[in-house]
């Protein structure tokens, strides 16, 4: 695989791009509008761009890092000069903003623009100021969802499928952040401002809060019963993750084998 896709992060930007036909199932189910099938590619080669983009400017931020870390990556391997992967990350970037001018006006560019701005701003300055980091990536997260309700003039449903990815990816971060507490000797994360332990504690209460709301979509008569069983499996193992496992490497894997469900329940609810 060429050095510079190698950067993009393929099979990343791949996963995030599954939010937006994520929301038009959820909105539409199995009766889509031929013409949002156009707005829906279009908005998936917008979230690849971005997220490339990103994924880019992270390893080029973390070029010198990597150099003890991770050096068989391409910037610190020599494969692509860190000047190119600069000018490739920005690329990515300007390439998300064009293709948003192809979807209706404004409040998809709007958010796209946001994004780049709130990526950016993370990468240079936020990364290293611990939750404030994490709430940002996690804002991100949730941006997928209200951007691919933008696409379509919906923003209610979208925009609680958002808050629920917000704060589950929260949580998540948190733990990721306890997992590498060792490696991180370049930022100081939450986990290291506060301890693990409070760190934890604040990633529960992000959790409690995703499983809380997650009944929400039902409760307002927006998905079926479909959604909210496969939701409760969510939520189960949402909790057991916080509350049996001592790992912090096994917590975060279980927030994301849960948010994944949570993302079938989403499927599910549309389809039925």
């Amino acid at each position: 695989m060429k050095p510079s896709i190698r950067l993009m992060r393929p099979l990343n930007c791949s996963i995030s791009m599954l939010s937006i036909p994520i929301v038009m199932v959820t909105l539409y189910g199995i009766d889509i509008p031929t013409s949002d099938l156009f707005l829906t590619i279009i908005g998936m080669l917008v979230v690849f761009s971005f997220t490339a983009g990103g994924n880019i400017l992270n390893d080029y931020m973390d070029r010198e890092i990597d150099e003890i870390n991770h050096p068989e990556r391409p910037i610190p391997s020599g494969e692509i000069s860190s000047r190119m992967a600069l000018y490739l990350s920005i690329i990515m970037f300007i390439i998300g903003i064009i293709l948003s001018l192809l979807l209706p006006f404004y409040l998809p560019q709007i958010i796209v623009i946001s994004a780049v701005i709130l990526m950016i701003s993370y990468e240079l300055r936020f990364k290293k100021k611990g939750l404030t980091g994490n709430l940002i990536i996690s804002g991100l997260t949730g941006m997928l969802f209200i951007f691919g309700g933008s696409i379509y003039g919906e923003l209610y449903l979208p925009t609680i499928l958002g808050v629920l990815a917000f704060f589950s990816s929260v949580g998540r971060e948190i733990m990721k952040d306890i997992q590498d507490l060792k490696g991180d000797l370049d930022r100081k994360t939450f986990p290291m401002k506060v301890g693990p332990e409070k760190a934890k504690r604040t990633a529960f209460i992000f959790v409690v809060l995703a499983v809380a709301l997650s009944p929400f979509p039902f409760l307002l008569g927006l998905l079926p019963l479909e959604y909210l069983i496969i939701v409760i499996l969510a939520d189960i193992i949402f909790i057991y993750s916080l509350l049996l496992l001592k790992s912090p490497e096994k917590t975060q894997k279980y927030i994301k084998a849960a948010m994944i469900l949570a993302l079938v329940a989403f499927l599910a609810g549309g389809l039925a």
